[in-house]
């Protein structure tokens, strides 16, 4: 059973809600909720979903509760995993639009308020922010991303550049009745989890993106956990559900432009990514691995060999990100991704930098 223990009510209306997911992050947590309790922007909710933590997530949850009544909503449920309590965070959702925290990161003061106004201003479907990588032990930032100047865009005129955003939802804010009516998973997937969500959303936006190039977000990055290994029966369970996302495309009718962004974002994922998770394991056949994923490519996300959004014209016009998916795609094609994975693990993990393709 699922148990909601509301804020108190506002006669204004919600502009924002932030969904934080809280499992086994009794370390983390206050960090996270001071830095949501902060936020320059009025009314505001945050949802905090107990997901059966074993910790004392609840405990800390129901002392902020007590100190921001108004602010803070609690969800306190059995144990499903982030996708589920994401959908929970949702249906509980006032706010006009939707955005999330993972708890044990932090935001900045002005994260809420910036994301909203840039939305609002644009009436954009989503606004996106830049975010910084921190090592949780030496406080050295890793990378900072999605902070360089970039002009927002509307998704039917331009749906490859859904291509760039990163794959996680915890530095953007959603139009809230985009989220509320989206397509689910039956199965959510072990792997990627955070992408499919976007691209389940991604199907019934057709507005603008807009951004803001500054660092709003601290990813804390624990001990080990730059290379998540994965193993096949995650990789197959993930296949499997990157093929159901293609077929909620092909059944709602999706424009042939956004299906080839999405044959885009297949390959990067799992031609790319997920691969180069597989590369961590010694025990891995990678070229076996390697080819079974173009197989699966071929028959699912056809286009992704000769994308218009993975090509030299495409790349000079838009930039960075698309140059180096059209250097990684030629390395593929090539046949020396797994000399390339080897590569770049070693500079990363030499250089103690994390390099995002």
């Amino acid at each position: 059973m699922q148990n909601a223990v509301n804020a108190s009510s506002n006669d204004a209306p919600i502009k924002l809600s932030i969904i934080v997911p809280c499992y086994k992050v009794e370390k983390y947590l206050p960090k996270c909720l001071a830095s949501l309790m902060g936020q320059t922007l009025d009314n505001y909710e945050v949802i905090c979903i107990n997901d059966g933590s074993p910790d004392h997530c609840i405990d800390i949850l129901h002392e902020w509760q007590e100190k921001y009544p108004q602010k803070l909503v609690i969800i306190d449920k059995q144990n499903e995993g982030v996708w589920r309590g994401r959908w929970d965070g949702i249906a509980k959702a006032r706010g006009e639009y939707i955005g999330f925290l993972d708890s044990d990161d932090y935001c900045e003061p002005d994260f809420a308020e910036l994301l909203y106004n840039t939305a609002k201003e644009a009436n954009a479907d989503i606004a996106v922010c830049g975010f910084s990588r921190i090592d949780l032990q030496t406080g050295k930032a890793l990378s900072r991303e999605m902070c360089n100047p970039r002009s927002g865009f509307v998704i039917e005129e331009d749906p490859g550049r859904l291509v760039e955003l990163n794959g996680a939802p915890w530095n953007k804010v959603f139009r809230a009745s985009v989220l509320k009516n989206m397509r689910d998973l039956p199965t959510p997937p072990p792997v990627l989890d955070d992408l499919m969500f976007h691209w389940l959303a991604y199907l019934d936006m057709h507005g603008k993106v807009a951004f803001v190039p500054r660092s709003l977000v601290n990813y804390l990055v624990r001990a080990g956990s730059i290379i998540n290994s994965v193993n096949m029966g995650q990789v197959e369970k993930t296949y499997a559900a990157f093929k159901q996302v293609k077929a909620y495309y092909t059944d709602a009718s999706a424009s042939k432009e956004l299906q080839e962004a999405l044959d885009a974002a297949a390959f990067l994922h799992l031609g790319i990514s997920l691969n180069y998770r597989l590369a961590s394991d010694p025990k891995c056949d990678l070229k076996a691995a390697i080819a079974k994923c173009t197989e699966f490519l071929n028959q699912n996300f056809p286009t992704w060999h000769d994308s218009p959004y993975i090509c030299g014209s495409y790349a000079r016009t838009r930039g960075g990100a698309f140059k180096r998916l059209l250097t990684v795609s030629r390395v593929y094609k090539l046949g020396l991704l797994p000399a390339f994975l080897h590569v770049y693990s070693f500079v990363i993990n030499t250089f103690d930098v994390d390099i995002k393709w």
